[in-house]
């Protein structure tokens, strides 16, 4: 998967790892920023998406799409199509065009609007990448694991990092019946779930 990634994306991806440095360096406002996983957590995501059982793939936060990327790679090994959600349209637009400029546009789905709306039709997940705002991120949770097929994954980005905030809602997963959890050090810190 990762030996043989077309040209494409490569150039999307180096061009949004380039972006997403100058927003951190240069002040960018917080909102306006890319605020997109390292590549570490790209190729993890995708190692675990390419391992899902069969079943729908979302995303929850597309943000300029790279992230989505890395899932795609994973989606085209196994003939599977990702839901991906924005709710900023400046965001959105950008997600559109780096999809256009790659080979994976016709195994990813953007849908503009709040995931919230939209995951309760989606009822064979089988993996989900959330990486959204924070205080949306109990809701989703929520909302994924009772639509999730046995050994769907949900992994959620920003375990560490954003710790104190994620707090609630990670007590409440590592502490799930439904799931098998821990947190990854990898990146900013991944809590992954697997639906027993």
């Amino acid at each position: 998967m990762f030996h043989k990634i077309h040209e494409s994306i490569k150039n999307q991806m180096e061009y949004l790892e380039d972006l997403d440095t100058k927003d951190r360096i240069n002040g960018t406002p917080r909102m306006k920023r890319l605020r997109q996983i390292p590549p570490e957590t790209g190729r993890f995501i995708s190692i675990l998406a390419a391992s899902a059982p069969k079943g729908e793939f979302l995303e929850i936060g597309t943000s300029a799409g790279y992230s989505a990327l890395w899932i795609g790679l994973a989606c085209q090994l196994n003939g599977n199509k990702l839901y991906t959600f924005e709710i900023l349209k400046d965001k959105a637009e950008l997600a559109r065009e780096t999809f256009a400029a790659t080979s994976l546009k016709e195994v990813i789905e953007l849908i503009e609007g709040d995931a919230r709306d939209y995951i309760p039709n989606y009822k064979n997940i089988s993996f989900c990448f959330l990486d959204a705002e924070k205080e949306v991120y109990e809701d989703c949770y929520g909302l994924v694991i009772p639509n999730m097929v046995k050994g769907g994954i949900l992994v959620a980005d920003n375990a560490i990092n954003h710790y104190e905030t994620l707090k609630p809602m990670l007590d409440k997963a590592l502490a799930d019946e439904r799931v098998d959890a821990l947190i990854v050090p990898i990146g900013k810190g991944e809590l992954v779930c697997r639906k027993i």
